[in-house]
């Protein structure tokens, strides 16, 4: 799965890509049911990953190389193997240590009868099946419910218990304590439930949930099998019956959800900005919050809360010129409204990789994953595309995320075997939603290796995976053969290479002070006829998203284009980005 000492490894490779922060995903101790989303212990490493001493060593290579590093803080669950959650279990209904969390009786089957054999209400885990899962008295007996809005081995913390909110604020403090520069705040507008817990008739999701799969929360299979690694029988039947699923646009939540983006989130925040503003140098919060429209996420980064939200508009629009520009202009709008910067992403953890995604026939779909049954992009159409739109993500004042992988033009792993899938949602709803495997693949960094380089053999003596001339070990997922192509030791020092393009604009962009510039829309902005341009401070920026070719405007240069080339006599349609200067 790689280890602490592999990111360690590899941060001078990031320092030459140009960028100035790396956010890891969760590392703590964990069953690793979502891929670290299910905390097992704040305060600890995972074996997998190595140790404590392992990570102050990356901290410290890190700060060497001028980058800073930012901690996923996972603060809306735990894992069910928590000691919290043990002494739940132990202590049994109405115990101070249940008010951590979510229990709830259940409702009756037959009014009156108190069996409590219904769920509290109707909510729908966001991973797909129902979001209560029941527990067994130590008598046999069936007992409360309790609440996890994705997995059954995730269950819901109570915000409400002030021991909660004492918990998390020591758990940021033993992070800052140790010198990290921020935090990613998972799920950062869930903590917070509507009193009474409500019954919602509506459908939530992750970052694509703007596009959903027509039933995709509702053919869940029960118990939890995720953490097993392996294919039910049942599963190939149902990826086969969700080969004809076509993804629809999903109504904006009418009425609003009662577990997302309640007022009570932020008191939270400004309680963590107060503990950020106990300690010199510049730390940050970024938030991954899932709300609509801008203005309200506008609300997590008033000065008092949060830093940066991740912009998921921006990364909602897809290939369209009128869908971008649009999502342009509300994110910055609605974060200077505040006097906060704007973030731009185009793909991470949970999303289909955008290469991909743009190179489908609608490229303005969010498709949960992607399958050898479903529509395979047009690879070579959907880098191009990519790239374009990378390079306008990168020309934008405020901050630029990338996803790792993304500089290589890595594209999504689209013909996973059922049986190779980890993703608790491919498992809750029978295949019906691929889910994220596909984009999590381990990245190739030596093209003629074993599993690209991903792992290596270690030295003889070491006892290591490649001890006594043993093969290294398999990447935990595996890699297509197209990933060889793409490896980072091929497109090292080639001109025109997507990692070469990558490290031109992201020093393009440092020189130039494009992060902290202004905006404005140019002449040439055309969205309906697909051409996107704007100002930042002196540099014109051109994507033409259009069927012909442009001129390049009088008395500028082309200085980078998409294609890795400059000084180009036009701006070429249908996936053509330029950065151009007088």
């Amino acid at each position: 799965m790689g280890d602490l000492a592999g990111v360690t490894a590899k941060l001078p490779y990031l320092q030459t890509l140009g960028v100035d922060a790396v956010w890891l995903s969760p590392f703590y101790k964990s069953p690793q049911a979502d891929a670290g989303y299910d905390v097992a212990d704040y305060r600890a490493v995972d074996p997998l990953f190595g140790t404590l001493d392992d990570f102050d060593a990356m901290l410290e290579k890190a700060h060497s190389l001028g980058i800073k590093v930012i901690v996923d803080l996972v603060p809306n669950h735990t894992s069910d193997e928590h000691a919290w959650f043990r002494e739940a279990l132990a202590a049994g209904p109405g115990s101070p240590e249940r008010e951590r969390y979510m229990f709830r009786p259940g409702k009756d089957s037959t009014p009156g009868s108190g069996d409590g054999t219904l769920a509290p209400n109707n909510w729908k885990s966001i991973f797909g099946g129902p979001a209560w899962t029941r527990v067994t008295n130590d008598d046999g007996t069936p007992g409360e419910w309790y609440l996890h809005l994705f997995d059954t081995k995730q269950p819901d913390l109570n915000w409400d218990n002030p021991e909660v909110h004492e918990e998390m604020r020591s758990v940021l403090r033993f992070w800052l304590d140790r010198g990290v520069d921020g935090f990613r705040v998972d799920v950062a507008h869930g903590l917070v439930k509507e009193a009474g817990l409500p019954d919602w008739e509506g459908s939530a999701a992750m970052v694509e949930g703007g596009l959903s799969a027509p039933g995709a929360h509702s053919e869940a299979a029960e118990p939890h099998t995720a953490h097993a690694h392996v294919a039910s029988a049942a599963e190939p039947a149902a990826a086969a019956v969700a080969t004809a699923v076509e993804h629809k646009v999903k109504p904006p939540l009418d009425p609003p959800s009662p577990f997302f983006d309640q007022d009570g989130v932020h008191e939270i925040y400004r309680e963590w900005h107060r503990v950020l503003a106990e300690y010199d140098g510049d730390r940050m919060l970024v938030a991954e919050a899932w709300v609509e429209p801008a203005e309200r996420l506008a609300r997590y980064v008033r000065k008092d809360e949060m830093h940066q939200a991740f912009n998921f508009d921006f990364l909602l629009a897809g290939w369209d010129a009128e869908r971008m520009a649009e999502a342009i202009e509300s994110s910055l709008d609605a974060a200077g409204s505040v006097e906060a910067p704007s973030t731009w992403v185009l793909s991470n953890h949970d999303t289909v990789r955008h290469p991909s995604r743009f190179g489908l026939a609608d490229p303005t779909t969010f498709p949960k994953g992607i399958s050898a049954q479903d529509e395979q992009p047009d690879a070579a159409l959907g880098l191009s595309r990519a790239r374009a739109a990378s390079m306008v993500s990168f020309a934008l004042p405020g901050s630029a995320y990338l996803y790792q992988g993304e500089e290589l033009g890595l594209p999504e792993h689209t013909s996973l075997p059922a049986e190779a899938r980890q993703d608790p949602s491919f498992f809750r709803t029978k295949g019906v939603e691929r889910g994220r495997d596909g984009c999590r693949v381990p990245l190739p960094w030596k093209s003629k290796e074993p599993g690209f380089g991903f792992s290596e053999a270690a030295s003889p003596g070491t006892g290591g995976a490649g001890a006594a001339g043993k093969a290294p070990a398999a990447p935990w997922l595996p890699q297509p053969e197209a990933f060889g192509e793409l490896a980072a030791d091929v497109q090292a020092g080639v001109g025109g290479s997507t990692l070469e393009l990558y490290r031109s604009v992201l020093a393009f962009r440092r020189s130039h002070f494009l992060g902290s510039g202004t905006f404005q829309w140019a002449e040439e902005h055309d969205p309906a006829n697909g051409v996107l341009a704007f100002h930042n401070r002196d540099v014109l920026v051109v994507v033409n998203m259009g069927t012909t070719a442009l001129p390049v405007p009088a008395g500028f240069r082309v200085e980078l284009s998409s294609d890795g080339g400059s000084g180009a006599a036009s701006i070429v349609p249908n996936s053509g980005a330029y950065l151009l200067a007088k």
